[in-house]
């Protein structure tokens, strides 16, 4: 028996903005019957606006536990059987600073095709709004919440931005976003450019890219929405 395909399944980021999502990702959680998932109750909801007509009690779920991982033995089991298998992030793409990469590590590992389905990255979007450099950036994920350590990455990001002029790009949990932005306009460069990304894809989105100086003299409150930060020096 030949083995099944693993499936990343991008779901919105903005929440019920499923005009981001590509026909292709229809058809194909139409036929597949197995999902991984960040979160169960959030995967069902996304197929279930997907598919109105579907019967969610007739699909496996098998949730990725926030301490301990994906059960990896039953991914393994479902493909090696011949069961397409789709893996389900909480916003955005799999495999984007998410566990998704952990399973996708597995199933390369057993020779199993991966098969990436188009939507919406808020990485990329932002990096494509931001007017700053697309032919060389870094994506570096989340910088240290604790000081000292955190001002040093900071420091540490802008110097490399400053040598290879490079856009570096991060992201934070959202309830820490204005205590994020609150360091970088503390110990980035006054010219430094500062790409705030929040939102995207919704009615309220927000990006704008500004100096260090000029966010220091008109400074937003960023809330609790997801946002993506883009430095350039």
């Amino acid at each position: 028996m030949s083995t099944g395909n693993l499936y990343l399944i991008p779901v919105p980021i903005a929440e019920g903005i499923f005009e981001t999502i590509p026909e292709e990702v229809r058809q194909h959680t139409l036929l597949i019957k197995h999902f991984f998932a960040e979160d169960v109750r959030t995967a069902r909801r996304t197929l279930k606006a997907l598919h109105p007509a579907l019967i969610i009690d007739e699909l496996h779920f098998s949730e990725i536990d926030k301490h301990h991982g994906a059960d990896m033995k039953l991914l393994k089991s479902w493909l090696l059987t011949g069961y397409d298998v789709g893996i389900v992030s909480e916003a955005g793409c799999p495999g984007i600073a998410d566990p998704g990469a952990e399973l996708v590590a597995v199933a390369q590992a057993i020779d199993v095709t991966v098969i990436p389905l188009t939507g919406p990255n808020s990485v990329i979007l932002a990096l494509m709004a931001s007017g700053l450099n697309g032919q060389s950036f870094s994506f570096v994920g989340y910088l240290p919440v604790k000081e000292p350590a955190r001002s040093k990455r900071i420091h540490a990001l802008e110097e490399l931005s400053a040598k290879e002029k490079q856009t570096q790009i991060f992201i934070e949990t959202p309830y820490r976003n204005d205590v994020l932005l609150a360091d970088l306009l503390k110990n980035c460069n006054k010219n430094t450019k500062l790409t705030i990304a929040q939102n995207i894809t919704s009615s309220n989105a927000f990006i704008k890219t500004r100096t260090i100086a000029d966010w220091n003299k008109n400074k937003p409150e960023l809330g609790k929405s997801p946002a993506v930060f883009l430095i350039l020096t």
